[in-house]
Formats: structure tokens, C-alpha cells, sequence
């Protein structure tokens, strides 16, 4: 297994990045006579070293006139060795000049607040990656400072349905930006190769990087050579970010540049995920039916203008029945690091709301909270949506929710959804001599999907699964795939990869027909043998179809574009013991129900849910990204920014639900969902154990205390 970190091509030089100590200032000058006089320097490059780029002032590789975030590069500095690179970093001489600047979003909204983007920042990722690009619409009226987009979307009359309501839950829920937390820390080496460039990177998507590397430097794609490396923790993080730099140093340096940032780095360059607040008002009947839903959501972007309201709007619309909802978004620029995916983008936010208001509204109506749920859950085509009552009715039918709660326990259930995106994919097959597959994919394996891939290509060719080996090659030879994100993996890859094997046992078939003197569609492939259909005596092995005399070479190729989606529903039911004297808590038990359409790989998706489950976990429990007013982050270190430590982790108990999608077949993303409802679930739980509503996470003990009951 091969990391970035692993590589050391001829002649390689280590950049060392110069970050910026203030979230807003005007670059003054940049004096590299010191910098360049340290042993084993060999260039100091700036905004002004590298050609024009065409993007907003966050997005350059290194920060030009502006700086708009605490950690925005300001310049590289390269040498022989990391040691001589961090030397040189530490003489180079910066002046800037600081500027004021706003880190909530509240305060940045204010007409004298100062402006933080002169023009729209989007960074390199958006809603398309994940499904939501047309969840609700821009609204073009004048909007507040700071704010770049102002997102609608609703139908009815929501004043009308909450008159109408007999309960009606009026609440806000905050939810802390938090940091993916990957193991490895980014990484990335690029050389310069012909009149192009080549780039080694940790990255989800080497076809978005090929891309948009080529769309930057003002170079064709084919000049544009891209290779994943094993990816240490992605969860949305490793799209891309360093590659354009890297790309740039090299073709300036003429050598290889590698760019490693160490953790701190990491915390203050990578691209987290956003703060929100979200304000909801939710209204029903005695009965439990819901009459209308009213969100309106603001979302701190950093330096950067955001999307992830476009995935909550379409969450929130399928959600559940609903004949009324009305749904607004502020995406809020402030002087913070830009903000980019985290599993589950806009999901995760957003069903912490609706799902404690919901646990809310079923205390008012003395409801079981399961029961609730099911009374509006949401249809297609006149028919509950697959998935959703299945997961529902298997939670309430499960030990963690129908055991009766001991003193000082609360059980807590969330339901989760996620949109289930597709887009074109590619693979090749090729049947080596001795009856193998060489499976070959252009997408990035972050989750053991190259292994499910691995699986379809057995089962539709006729061979046992340790029989085909994965290659995943640069993006001038590999087929093209879409980004590792959004659970779209195996939903997009996997048609192709079985036309590919499909294609390649028919050419197996028509070699094998001349062995067997039958047709082939009497033939049939198995255990890595073509048999004769209904004479089990006759039968030769793959290797001696392919390796008795010259053929054609034996290659399926499979080209598929999805039509629609296989949105993903998951249901997690929560244990919380707490201590009112104390505001002391912890999860006693976590069970996790999830549609997964077809259960290609169980074991595998077992461990995704355990994953997401606990990254859930963690936004409840500590993580955050904590920021001063002069935009310092203070949580930058894994000793102050709490990651979810093996003794606060339960035994997650996990049922896997097979209803089939409308995919060729049948499956369904699994990655986001496990990371959805958590946050939730745990609150309700916690909610009742403490007695007291929890609405904005991480939790603190000291809320918990502060609002019991005298």
C-alpha cells in the first residue's frame, strides 16, 4: 500500500507553506533575501511568481494582494530537504497589514460589517458532487452584507397550515463546524512531464482534479496526468485543494515539489465543514399529522460562498409528508477558513433540526416518536418511499427501543435520508490467460468499494471474487469515473463494471463454443469453468479456452449513464445514561437500521455504519472548530479539538435492510446516511435522560446543568 508521503522521485523539492497569522490583512511585501540564503533553499515563490489565474482571491494557490483566512498561504518555500524548506519558511520576512474582520455570521450580516469577499468564492467543490445542485432556487432580491446566496424553495401556504395546527414547535438548533479529522494529513507531489504535468495525490476524484488543474493553468486535459495514491481519510476533504499549487511549483521549479502539510497545518489550510443555525417551526395535528414545516437556515461558509443549502433544501422537501413548507438559506461569508464537504453535507445539519423537532413534537402530542414518523412518512408515487417504513418498523420492533428505560436513561430514534446521486461512469474487463480478471476503474476506493466492484464482476462473469484483481491507473488510461463522494461509488460505477464483465463472458463464450461444439448460449461460466447447460460433463476451464491457440484479445468495455436516483433511508436508535446532579453522560447503546437496497458487500457496509455512526457521535460529544474574534482558531490540535476517543464508542448494533432500488441492481449508496441522523438521536436520547432539550452541539455539560429544574 502506497501514500503520497511514500514517494521520492529523482531531484524531488519539499515546499514548506507560509501561512498567514491574521484571518483579514493586505499583503504589504514579502522579502525572501533571508529565506533564500538558508542551506539547501532553492526558490521562494509568491502570488506574483505564478501565472494568472482566473479565480477569487480564497481560491488562489497563494494569496495575492488580500488575505481572507488565518492559514491562507501566502508563499512556498522550496529546498532539498523538509528541514531546509522549514528553515527558510522561518526567515522569509512577511509584512501585512491587518484589516478588520467578522467571524459570525450574525455580525458579518450587519450593514457595517466589513465586506469579506470582493467576488463569489465557490472553492473546487459543490452541490453537484453530491446530488443537490437544484435543491431550491437563488433568490435574486437584495440581500443582507455577506450573505451570496439567499436559497427558497416550498410549496402551499405554511402561515395557513400552522394556524391550522393543533402543536406547533418553534425552535433553533445550532450545530458547531467541525474538521473531517482524517488520518493523513494532505499530501500531494507533482512533476513536470512533457508540456504538461503529472500529479500523484490522496484524492477522491482524480478526474475533477485533472480537470480542474488543466481549466486553471490554461492546459488541455490530455497535458494533465493524474495518478491516486491510497487515501488516508477523505469524508469529503480530499477532492481537491494543494494539487493547482503543486502543479504550478513544478512547472516553475522544473523538478518534482512535494506539499505535506503536518496536523496544525492541516487544521488551518484544509476545508472543514460549516457552522449552522437552523430555526424551525413544525406544526401538526392531534392525530400526529403534519400541517407544515418552516425552516430557515444560515450557514458560515468562511471565506468562501457556499452550497450546502442546496442539498438541505432537497432533503428537507422528501422528508415527509408534507402539504406545507416553505424553506430559506443565508449562505454567510465570514474571515474563517472556506468551507468545503464533510459526510453527509447538508444532511447532517439538517436532520438534527427536523429530527428534534419532531422528538419535540411528539412529547407534545404524547406520541410514540416511531409512530409519529410513520404517520407522515413520505410517499412516491402515491406509495410509501421504499426504505423509509421497513427501517422504522425494524426500529421499533428492536430490543434498544422497545426495552423499558432505567432510571436516569432516555432512548432517543432520528430517521436519516440522503439524495443518492449518479453520473456517468466507465470500466474496463480484460480476462487474462489463466481465466483471471483485470478489472480496471478510473474511481478512487475510500471505502472499500473497489472490493464491491470487485464483487459484481465476479458474480456476472462466473468467477470466484479473489480471482479478479482492481487496477486503478491515471486518468490518461484508467475509464472515467465520477468523485468518490455522495455514496455514488458502487450506485454509478457498478452497471458499468457488470456490462464490462458481461461483455467480457460473452467474448469467453463465443471462444469457448468451438471447444464444446455447442452454441454459446447453451454455455454458461462457473467456478472458473464453462460448462455445457444440462450436461454437467462437459465442461473446460477458462485457461484452456484462452490459452490453447491465438485469439483476440478478451476485453469488455462498460459505458453507463443512470437515469434518476436511489435516495437512501437509515433509522438510529439511541441509549444516553446521565447524571442531572452532574450534567456527567454517555451512549449506553446505538443501533442503526439502514435501506441498503442490495447488500453487495455486508461486512463492509456494517463498518461504513459503525464509521458514520461515530462521526455523528462526535459532533455531539466535542468536536468543533472554535474560532476568537479575530479569527484564531483555538481548537487546532487533536488535544483541543475533541475527536471521539474507543472508550466513549458503544457496540453499534446494526440491521442491514434489503429493498431493492430502481438500479439495474437494486443497491443503493450507503456511505452518507450512517452519518446522518446520529446527532440527533443522541440529543433526543439525551434530551429525556437529562430532562432537559439540547439544541446546539457539541453538547456542554454545563447547559445541562444550568437548565435543570430547581
Amino acid at each position: 500500500m502506497l501514500f503520497a508521503q511514500d514517494l521520492k522521485p529523482n531531484r524531488l523539492l519539499h515546499a514548506k507553506l507560509v501561512l498567514s497569522p491574521f484571518a483579514s490583512a493586505r499583503v504589504r511585501s514579502i522579502t525572501d533575501a533571508a529565506a533564500l540564503q538558508v542551506p539547501g533553499v532553492v526558490a521562494v515563490v509568491v502570488a506574483a511568481d505564478l501565472p494568472s489565474l482566473q479565480v477569487a482571491g480564497p481560491d488562489l494557490p497563494l494569496a495575492g494582494e488580500r488575505v481572507y483566512y488565518a492559514g491562507q498561504p501566502l508563499a512556498a518555500v522550496l529546498a532539498e530537504s523538509e528541514g531546509a524548506a522549514a528553515d527558510g519558511a522561518a526567515a522569509l520576512e512577511v509584512d501585512l497589514e491587518p484589516l478588520p474582520a467578522v467571524t459570525d455570521p450574525g455580525a458579518a450580516m450587519r450593514a457595517e460589517a466589513p465586506l469579506v469577499l470582493d467576488e463569489q468564492a465557490e472553492g473546487f467543490d459543490d452541490a453537484t458532487v453530491h446530488g443537490g445542485a437544484e435543491g431550491g432556487q437563488a433568490d435574486t432580491e437584495p440581500r443582507p452584507r455577506n450573505v451570496s446566496t439567499v436559497r427558497r424553495a416550498g410549496w402551499g401556504d405554511v402561515a395557513a397550515g400552522l394556524a391550522e395546527a393543533d402543536e406547533v414547535i418553534a425552535a433553533s438548533y445550532e450545530m458547531a463546524g467541525v474538521h473531517q479529522g482524517f488520518l493523513e494529513p494532505h499530501v500531494v507531489v507533482a512533476a513536470p512531464e512533457g508540456g504538461g504535468v503529472a500529479i500523484w495525490t490522496p484524492t477522491q476524484g482524480p478526474f475533477k482534479v485533472r480537470d480542474d488543474v488543466a481549466r486553471l493553468l490554461g492546459l488541455p486535459a490530455s497535458a494533465v496526468r493524474v495518478t491516486p495514491m491510497q487515501v488516508g481519510g477523505g469524508f469529503g476533504g480530499k477532492i481537491i485543494l494543494l494539487e493547482p499549487l503543486a502543479a504550478v511549483l513544478a512547472l516553475r521549479a522544473r523538478r518534482p515539489v512535494r506539499i505535506a502539510l503536518s496536523r496544525s497545518e492541516e487544521f488551518l489550510v484544509g476545508r472543514p465543514a460549516p457552522a449552522s443555525r437552523t430555526d424551525v417551526r413544525l406544526g401538526a395535528r392531534r392525530d400526529g399529522t403534519l400541517t407544515a414545516l418552516e425552516v430557515a437556515m444560515v450557514w458560515d461558509n468562511g471565506a468562501a460562498s457556499g452550497w450546502h443549502s442546496a442539498v438541505s433544501a432537497t432533503l428537507l422537501g422528501q422528508a415527509y409528508r408534507l402539504p406545507n413548507f416553505a424553506f430559506k438559506a443565508l449562505e454567510v461569508s465570514t474571515h474563517k477558513t472556506p468551507v468545503e464537504a464533510y459526510r453527509g453535507p447538508g444532511g447532517t445539519q439538517a436532520y438534527f433540526a427536523l429530527e428534534s423537532a419532531l422528538d419535540e413534537l411528539a412529547g407534545r402530542l404524547g406520541m410514540d416518536p416511531i409512530e409519529l414518523r410513520l404517520r407522515n412518512a413520505p410517499v412516491s408515487d402515491g406509495a410509501p418511499r421504499p426504505g423509509v417504513v421497513e427501517c422504522l418498523q425494524a426500529a421499533r420492533a428492536h430490543p434498544a427501543y422497545t426495552e423499558p428505560a432505567r432510571p436516569g436513561e432516555g432512548v432517543g430514534v432520528a430517521l436519516g435520508a440522503w439524495i443518492g446521486p449518479s453520473n456517468p461512469a466507465a470500466a474496463y474487463c480484460r480476462v487474462e490467460a489463466d481465466g483471471s480478471l483485470n478489472l480496471q476503474l478510473g474511481s478512487a476506493d475510500i471505502s472499500g468499494s473497489a472490493t464491491a466492484l470487485a464483487i459484481v464482476a465476479a458474480e456476472t462473469f462466473g468467477v470466484p471474487v479473489d480471482r479478479v484483481t482492481v487496477r486503478q491507473a491515471d486518468t490518461t488510461i484508467a475509464p472515467e469515473a465520477p468523485v468518490a463522494g455522495g455514496s455514488q461509488t458502487v450506485y454509478s460505477g457498478s452497471p458499468a463494471v457488470a456490462q464490462a464483465a458481461a461483455e467480457a463472458r460473452r467474448q469467453v463464450l463465443e471462444l469457448a463454443s468451438e471447444h464444446l461444439e455447442a452454441a454459446p448460449e447453451d454455455l454458461r461460466i462457473e467456478a472458473g469453468e464453462v460448462l455445457v447447460r444440462g450436461v454437467p460433463g462437459r465442461r473446460v476451464t477458462l485457461a484452456e479456452v484462452l490459452g490453447s491457440r491465438p485469439h483476440a484479445p478478451v476485453l469488455g468495455v462498460g459505458r453507463t449513464r443512470l437515469e434518476g436516483r436511489g435516495p437512501a433511508f437509515t433509522v438510529h436508535v439511541c441509549r444516553v445514561v446521565a447524571d442531572a446532579e452532574t450534567g456527567a453522560w454517555r451512549v449506553a447503546r446505538y443501533a442503526a437500521f439502514q435501506d441498503v437496497g442490495r447488500a453487495i458487500n455486508p461486512p463492509e457496509i456494517e463498518g461504513q455504519v459503525h464509521g458514520g455512526a461515530l462521526q455523528g457521535m462526535g459532533r455531539v460529544l466535542g468536536e468543533q472548530l472554535v474560532y476568537d474574534n479575530e479569527g484564531q482558531l483555538r481548537t487546532g490540535t487533536f488535544i483541543d479539538y475533541e475527536l471521539p476517543a474507543i472508550d466513549q464508542a458503544p457496540d453499534f448494533e446494526v440491521t442491514l435492510l434489503e429493498v431493492p432500488s430502481e438500479h439495474p441492481l437494486g443497491v443503493r449508496g450507503v456511505g452518507e446516511p450512517p452519518a446522518i441522523p446520529g446527532p440527533a438521536a443522541i440529543v433526543n436520547a439525551l434530551s429525556a435522560a437529562a430532562g432537559v432539550r439540547v439544541r446546539r452541539l457539541p453538547v456542554d455539560w454545563t447547559d445541562l446543568v444550568a437548565a435543570r429544574p430547581a
